[in-house]
């Protein structure tokens, strides 16, 4: 008998039904996973190239099988993030804008993503 067991995702369905599924390793039911667990990481990511939503990159590149492809400046305006203490979906824009608080619950978001958006979208002209 093998000792060593491949890890499951965990795979969050919120109570809203509208409310899409997210991927991820370890969830909570706010989106939290193994790999960012903070009290305010609580959103998730709806990747371009998959259109799933993942709790991070981490999880999609355990999971997905396949490399991410950031969202182009010129689809910012797409419903790609989803607050994990409402389940209110964002555009890549309103997200980026929102100072690090969900505008619809006022959740705190953890401002420290910032520095990883160049993970997800495709970097700013300076």
């Amino acid at each position: 008998m093998s000792t060593s067991r491949k890890k499951k995702p965990l795979l969050r369905r919120a109570a809203r039904a509208d409310t899409p599924e997210v991927r991820g390793l370890n969830l909570d039911p706010q989106t939290r996973c193994l790999h960012h667990h903070a009290q305010a990481d609580v959103i998730a990511i709806k990747m371009k190239c998959c259109a799933t939503y993942y709790a991070c990159k981490d999880c999609h590149i355990a999971l997905a099988g396949h490399a991410i492809e950031v969202w182009p400046r010129s689809e910012w305006n797409q419903e790609a993030i989803l607050c994990g203490a409402c389940g209110a979906r964002l555009t890549i824009r309103e997200y980026m804008q929102c100072e690090s608080r969900c505008p619809v619950c006022s959740a705190p978001f953890n401002p420290g993503c910032r520095n990883h958006y160049h993970f997800y979208f495709e970097e700013e002209l300076q």
